[in-house]
């Protein structure tokens, strides 16, 4: 079985627990998280390939982390994690890319996550579940983060925190590549019925 396949394996078991656990039909989540009925299927039988948004949509409704529909049960008390051992889930046109890197366990998880924006390209993010908060930390270059509509320029050695249940974007601005880590700090409980 090669990589991806496992990992697509992971991630259908992982998307039926949690939709079994939450008590909700297919139909449902997919109501719910704006997700197509057919690819819900798709993903529970481990076909097609998710991206980015979908799962985010999907773990905000399930009440999880993004990490939790993608990986298996942690192995240890102490995990390390390498950039290059963790496949980028989203990557733009210019060379950006967004890599999970884990999320801590407990009662309010946290997402670690690595980016590299180059300058111009974006990634918009629909708003999150409420609760959710954000921290951008730049470690080299300039983005724009914009939350509502307002720019904010965030420069190396700045953080920049936000409540993430609104529409934001990360934009590369400047003339070099941005490097930075963000975190997203996921509410308590289950998600309420919308």
């Amino acid at each position: 079985m090669t990589e991806t396949a496992a990992a697509l394996r992971t991630v259908a078991q992982n998307v039926k627990a949690a939709r079994r656990r939450a008590g909700l039909s297919l139909d449902e989540l997919s109501r719910r998280a704006q997700v197509s009925k057919g690819a819900l299927v798709g993903l529970e039988k481990a076909q097609g390939n998710p991206n980015l948004a979908t799962l985010v949509r999907l773990a905000d409704t399930l009440g999880v982390s993004v990490s939790d529909l993608m990986q298996g049960r942690p192995e240890g008390r102490v995990r390390l994690v390498a950039a290059d051992d963790v496949a980028p889930l989203w990557t733009g046109e210019r060379g950006s890319d967004a890599r999970l890197m884990l999320t801590t366990a407990g009662p309010t998880p946290v997402e670690v996550w690595r980016w590299r924006l180059e300058p111009g390209e974006e990634y918009p993010s629909h708003p999150h579940q409420a609760g959710v908060v954000e921290t951008v930390s730049v470690t080299s270059g300039r983005m724009t983060l914009v939350v509502d509509g307002t720019e904010h320029t965030v420069e190396a050695g700045q953080t920049a925190a936000f409540d993430g249940d609104s529409a934001h974007t990360y934009r590369g601005s400047g003339t070099g590549t941005c490097h930075l880590i963000m975190t997203v700090h996921l509410p308590p409980g289950p998600v309420a019925a919308t």
